[in-house]
């Protein structure tokens, strides 16, 4: 596919690979099939934080080793984390999905433990200072926060810090962006969960990795060489002139076409 030259045209393919992409069938081969499973809340938000996390590769090994991940927490993960004992703990011993290993499983179950033990949503870890017990407004304070407040246990171990991106370092922050996109973002289709009021859908990031960011150079409507925070906010920037309300749907599209249809 060449270039396209001008904003409505691009609008117009991008709505259509909205529409394509963005429906009920989409589930099942992506990531976010993980949190469907579960109904209660607390489980949506552990198992998506785990499924986004892990959600870089192969997408069917990201969902089998998601899977792999919420057997060995019983299929419970929020009960999993509160009321776990030393034996469960050793079920966890030996997971690897890439370079995440179970130490960092073991602390983010330490963390999550902490955190739901104040708290009854994951939302305020990322939109409440724990620090100084203010609101966050913004996507990219939030990121900024919550590994601030994630690596804030006393036993954290550096190599963790990692998997939990920060925009201070310059990195997309491509997997939490993902995650605040399911938590946030809601519409008719259902494939969103939209079960954090904090931020409006209009104030996410899109989730931006290689893939996207190839179509997004390849269509004109990314500039920047760089893929890296920076890049991600003028992408935003740009689908914002398309939907103000919710830019976050087009990562259906760019996602889409660079992983699914090979647009080059």
């Amino acid at each position: 596919m060449v270039k396209v030259s001008t904003q409505e045209a691009i609008k117009k393919i991008l709505d259509q690979k909205v529409k394509q992409y963005n429906k009920i069938d989409f589930i099942e081969k992506d990531p976010i099939c993980i949190p469907h499973q579960f109904t209660k809340q607390q489980d949506i938000e552990i198992a998506a934080f785990f499924a986004a996390i892990f959600a870089w590769g192969n997408r069917t090994t990201i969902i089998n080793k998601s899977n792999e991940l919420m057997n060995r927490m019983d299929s419970s993960p929020h009960e999993f984390c509160l009321h776990h004992t030393a034996k469960d703990l050793k079920k966890i011993i030996g997971f690897k999905h890439r370079t995440f290993n179970d130490t960092d499983t073991l602390y983010c179950i330490e963390f999550f433990n902490h955190h739901y033990k104040q708290q009854s949503s994951l939302e305020t870890a990322f939109f409440k200072n724990q620090f100084t017990q203010k609101k966050i407004n913004t996507a990219e304070a939030a990121l900024t926060h919550f590994q601030s407040y994630f690596m804030s246990l006393e036993d954290a171990p550096k190599r963790t810090q990692k998997h939990v991106s920060s925009p201070v370092s310059g990195s997309t922050c491509k997997r939490l962006n993902m995650f605040l996109r399911w938590m946030v973002r809601k519409d008719k289709h259902g494939v969103d969960f939209g079960i954090w009021h904090s931020i409006k859908p209009s104030a996410l990031i899109i989730p931006i990795d290689v893939h996207v960011a190839r179509v997004s150079r390849t269509m004109g409507i990314l500039k920047r060489p760089q893929t890296d925070w920076q890049a991600a906010l003028e992408l935003t920037h740009y689908c914002r002139t398309l939907d103000p309300k919710d830019p976050v749907k087009y990562d259906f599209a760019l996602f889409s076409l660079g992983v699914i249809e090979k647009f080059i």
